[in-house]
Parts: structure tokens; C-alpha cells; sequence
């Protein structure tokens, strides 16, 4: 099947259209399993307005990779996926964003060899910057979702999130950047698998509210580095009371605003 067609799992699913940055841009997805929300938005805004060259590994839908695009007007962005009506939903998103023209893809497993990823159109040393928001393995602490796929979006073995990395590296340019936002108690995974292979690592933890636990964390990587590790203080979306988004996320959720670190 061809990204031109309609996959069946496509044309069966009930899809929802989410709008993302204010209405800026529009996302359709399944309506059930792996859904794109407040961290694909955060990975997306953290990608610098600088960057040319963008690779989004395991993109789903492409709502990252949009909210780089619509915050970068010079940037073009390659998506990768291994699941092919997801892809063909995130070929749609972008058409229907206006970044037909500035996007590409590669059907392709991220965890898959060299070879095969760049058989898929995922060029090595190549992009300024590579973002993730890798499956996140608790399989020990709580039960596989039914929903087929959305095992696969959120469990993945320490050994795949190696690979994952691997792969990141292997297509970053020299001095390029790799972003990946993950739950922070997998944080120690995280850093082993950027260990060796990427430096300046700089690490920003997320907590819902003020005096809470951060729930993730972002962590940003440059290939061929030797700069030292860098703990920044944890930032809360919200104040310590009530719902509302604290000022600075309210403006990159409303797309007024990227997301400085």
C-alpha cells in the first residue's frame, strides 16, 4: 500500500480532528490507542527555530513534527513510521496543515538495522536535529492496553529504547542534536542509552504543580559533544492551585511560544 491510499485500518477507525497551538494546526487520529497531547506538543516546541533539517523517529500522526514546522518557517522535517496507516494519517495532517511540500517519510521501523532504515529514506548523519517520544516499557507494573497498537506506542524493553537512541545518533549530523521526551522514572535508562554516544546533555525535568514529582522530562543530546551533563530546575505546567496552565506553557500550548531550555 502506498501513503496515496487509504489503509482499511484508517478507513474503519473513528477518527477525531484535535486542534493543537491555538488552532494553528489540526491533527485527525484514531480516536482510540496512542493518542498525541501535551508532550508531543512540548517535543515539538523545543525543537530551535534555527534548525533546517528535522527528524521525527516513531512520528505517529506528525503532531510533533508540526509544531516544529509551524514554529520554524525554514524547516523541513522527515517522519518516521513503522505503522503505515498512522503514517498515511500523518501524510494527511501535514497536507492539510500546508506542509505538504516541507515534509517527507520513511516507512520504517526505528529499531530496525541501519540498512533497512536507510533503505526506508532515514539518510545517516544527516539531520540538525532528531526528536522522539519513544514507547515508555512498564509492562512489570501495570497490564498491556487491548487496543492492538497501543501496546507498542507505550511498552518497549530497555533493549529497544537502545536502539532507539542508536538510531537517533546514527542520523544526527555531526554536532546535531537529539530531543526525546520520556517519563521520568525512566530517566536512568534514558541516560545510558545517550551515554557514549551523545555529550552536553541537558536535562529538564516536568512536574504537573509546584511541589510535586516530575512526571517527565525532556533531554537533549549533542552528537560529538564532550560538554559536561546539565540538571535544570524543574519547570510546573500548572500553579499550585487550580487547572490553569502557568504563563509560559499557556503561551506554547497556545503556540505563542516556544519552549526555551
Amino acid at each position: 500500500m502506498s501513503l496515496d491510499q487509504t489503509s482499511d485500518f484508517v478507513q474503519q477507525q473513528t477518527t477525531t480532528s484535535d486542534a493543537f497551538l491555538g488552532g494553528r494546526i489540526t491533527v485527525l487520529q484514531p480516536a482510540r490507542g496512542f493518542r498525541a497531547g501535551l508532550d508531543s506538543v512540548l517535543l515539538g516546541a523545543s525543537v530551535p527555530p534555527s534548525a533546517q533539517t528535522l527528524l521525527d523517529l516513531g512520528s505517529g500522526v506528525g503532531t510533533a513534527a508540526l509544531v516544529a514546522l509551524a514554529h520554524a518557517p525554514g524547516l523541513r522535517a522527515t517522519l518516521a513510521e513503522r505503522d503505515e496507516a498512522m503514517l498515511t494519517l500523518a501524510q494527511d495532517n501535514a497536507a492539510a496543515n500546508g506542509f505538504a511540500d516541507r515534509v517527507s517519510y520513511a516507512h520504517a521501523d526505528v529499531a530496525a538495522p541501519g540498512s533497512a532504515r536507510q533503505g526506508a529514506g532515514i539518510e545517516e548523519n544527516a539531520y540538525e536535529t532528531v526528536i522522539a517520544n519513544p514507547p515508555f516499557f512498564d509492562a512489570a507494573r501495570g497490564t498491556l492496553a487491548r487496543v492492538q497498537g497501543r501496546a507498542g506506542a507505550r511498552h518497549m524493553q530497555n533493549e529497544q529504547l537502545e536502539l532507539w537512541v542508536k538510531s537517533a545518533a546514527g542520523a544526527a549530523a555531526g554536532g546535531g542534536e537529539a530531543i526525546f521526551i520520556y517519563p521520568a522514572q525512566g530517566l536512568q535508562a534514558l541516560l545510558g542509552a545517550f551515554g557514549g554516544r551523545f555529550g552536553a546533555l541537558t536535562i529538564l525535568p516536568l512536574c504537573a504543580r509546584p511541589d510535586g514529582p516530575a512526571t517527565r522530562v525532556l533531554l537533549r543530546g549533542i552528537k560529538g559533544s564532550r560538554a559536561p551533563l546539565t540538571l535544570l530546575g524543574a519547570r510546573a505546567l500548572h500553579e499550585a492551585d487550580g487547572r490553569a496552565f502557568r504563563p509560559e506553557f499557556e503561551a506554547i500550548f497556545r503556540g505563542e511560544a516556544r519552549l526555551v531550555w
